[in-house]
């Protein structure tokens, strides 16, 4: 009779515990996928970052009146940098995330800008090194519009997890806050540079 009754409590107790450690588990390796896809987002605009320079040193020699707009672009590309590495430290971090998405679209405005000025240089827009930047700077835009979105995608699925019952009750006794989606709230910001010198 004791015996049966250890087996009742050992049951009540074991199946409610593996419960929450499923539970738990399933949010660890959600949160684990969503800073990876932001791994993806920080790779790719370290390499935006990466070319900013070139073209600002490219620029430079057929923009001589222009010095305000590219020292911009230089500031602009140094705050982001900042930002993406403050960010990856932390990728669950929303404040984080909130000042990288900023500091991206005040570069990404600053480059409009360079990229509308330089239209008003002939020869700048025929410079092959010009010409190769710009085509890598797109390239890179796009696969950062797709890590962007696969890692909007991997947060949604993460916060969504941890929203519902009974998981809500597991995430906030173990301190699993909400992720931050990579999203741009001013519509002007949302429109990637344009980088067409035809």
């Amino acid at each position: 009779m004791i015996v049966g009754f250890l087996i009742v409590l050992a049951v009540i107790v074991l199946v409610p515990l593996l419960f929450v450690v499923g539970i738990y588990n399933r949010l660890v390796t959600l949160r684990n996928r969503f800073k990876n896809a932001f791994a993806q987002i920080d790779v790719q605009l370290k390499r935006r970052y990466d070319l900013i320079p070139n073209l600002v040193e490219t620029a430079k020699g057929y923009m001589a009146h222009e010095r305000g707009t590219l020292e911009a672009v230089t500031t602009a590309r140094n705050a982001a940098a900042a930002a993406i590495s403050h960010a990856a430290a932390n990728p669950g971090d929303p404040a984080a995330i909130k000042n990288l998405i900023g500091a991206d679209a005040a570069l990404t405005g600053s480059l409009g800008r360079l990229f509308a000025v330089a239209e008003a240089y002939p020869d700048l827009k025929a410079n092959a090194t010009m010409s190769q930047l710009m085509e890598e700077l797109t390239s890179t835009e796009n696969k950062v519009s797709f890590s962007r979105q696969g890692y909007n995608d991997s947060v949604m699925t993460y916060n969504t997890a941890r929203e519902t019952f009974p998981a809500n009750i597991v995430a906030g006794m173990m301190n699993f806050t909400a992720a931050e989606l990579f999203q741009v709230d001013n519509p002007a910001e949302r429109q990637a540079p344009k980088v067409s010198f035809s």
